[in-house]
């Protein structure tokens, strides 16, 4: 059989790592299909080309239609994709990893897996958010107590600043127009904040699940590391944008987000705050291993795959058995 027509597959080095992307795309209500190495965007007002390579995520909302050949070349140029509900604030699935490498995906399980190296990763965290200030001497207690106060601190400081009176986050994840304005704003702020994380998360190949902070969701990491920019970024924004109460404001709250994700660099911030968490400061600029798979040893640690380790030898002069390493082993 020939082979199927259409654009060879990139090969992985080729592609523009995650911290060169951009942020993220919202579509509702829209065809999506390809056209060579570009996606198509089609409604009722035209077509829109975009580059598959250059996507970070997209996030799906109601109405989208996409073709098998659109996923294609999305899950070919490693992009991540979301799909979300009505005004991109609930989430429902999402794609595949950029990269092929298990190392951080191994480091986080065994740095959550113990108590003591999972307080040191959430300490790492924290210390993040309270820069010039030392957190080493906390427990899990102290600090869930310091990030309240300073998140109720930036809420209400955004309040002031603004003139948006607030009474506390109040919202209904099932019915997003019950909500105030600015709780609006902020589901929606929020919201594009986590697909990004869990973009910048799936695409390094770590686990969603797998949190340090937050646990039992299949998200519990993508929520820790969101916490990391929510004062600085997302209240910031939705309060700006609920002061000028706009006819759509959760339109209006994701192009801001986007476009303030873009000039301040987010996702190669994240990507480097979490190799930063996961493998500490002074392994934090190695990138990880390309598309290399060992087999597990419970002696060596690792050794290399796709060689034959099935010829066992008898040894005519000892009860015993050599194995593929050269070792003798028990009968």
């Amino acid at each position: 059989m020939s082979e199927m027509p259409g654009i060879k597959k990139p090969d992985l080095q080729a592609l523009p790592r995650i911290r060169e992307r951009m942020s993220f795309l919202y579509l509702e209500h829209c065809k999506i299909n390809r056209q060579d190495g570009a996606v198509t965007i089609a409604d009722a007002r035209g077509v829109v080309h975009v580059p598959s390579a250059n996507i970070g995520v997209l996030l799906l909302g109601p109405g989208t239609s996409v073709s098998h050949r659109a996923m294609e070349l999305i899950g070919d140029a490693g992009a991540s994709i979301l799909w979300v509900g009505e005004q991109g604030v609930r989430y429902y699935a999402h794609g595949r990893p950029l990269t092929h490498s298990a190392r951080l995906l191994i480091r986080q399980a065994e740095l959550v897996s113990n108590a003591r190296s999972r307080l040191m990763v959430a300490r790492r965290m924290y210390q993040m958010r309270f820069p010039g200030e030392t957190v080493s001497h906390l427990n899990m207690q102290q600090l869930r107590g310091r990030e309240g106060a300073r998140i109720r601190g930036a809420y209400r400081q955004a309040s002031k600043r603004t003139g948006v009176p607030w009474s506390g986050r109040q919202y209904n994840p099932d019915d997003y127009e019950a909500g105030s304005d600015i709780n609006k704003a902020l589901s929606a702020a929020h919201t594009c904040l986590y697909g990004i994380c869990h973009c910048v998360i799936v695409a390094l190949g770590c686990a969603p699940g797998l949190g340090f902070v937050h646990t039992g969701h299949e998200r519990s990491f993508v929520y820790d590391i969101a916490d990391l920019y929510k004062a600085e970024l997302t209240i910031p924004i939705a309060f700006e944008t609920a002061a000028e109460q706009p006819d759509n404001i959760g339109s209006v709250v994701r192009r801001r987000v986007r476009d303030a994700v873009s000039a301040n660099r987010l996702m190669e911030r994240i990507v480097v705050d979490i190799r930063v968490l996961l493998l500490g400061a002074d392994e934090a600029e190695y990138e990880p291993e390309a598309n290399i798979l060992y087999l597990w040893d419970d002696r060596l640690g690792k050794v290399m795959n796709a060689v034959s380790y099935g010829e066992w030898i008898q040894d005519p002069e000892e009860e015993v058995l050599q194995d593929g390493y050269g070792q003798m082993v028990e009968e």
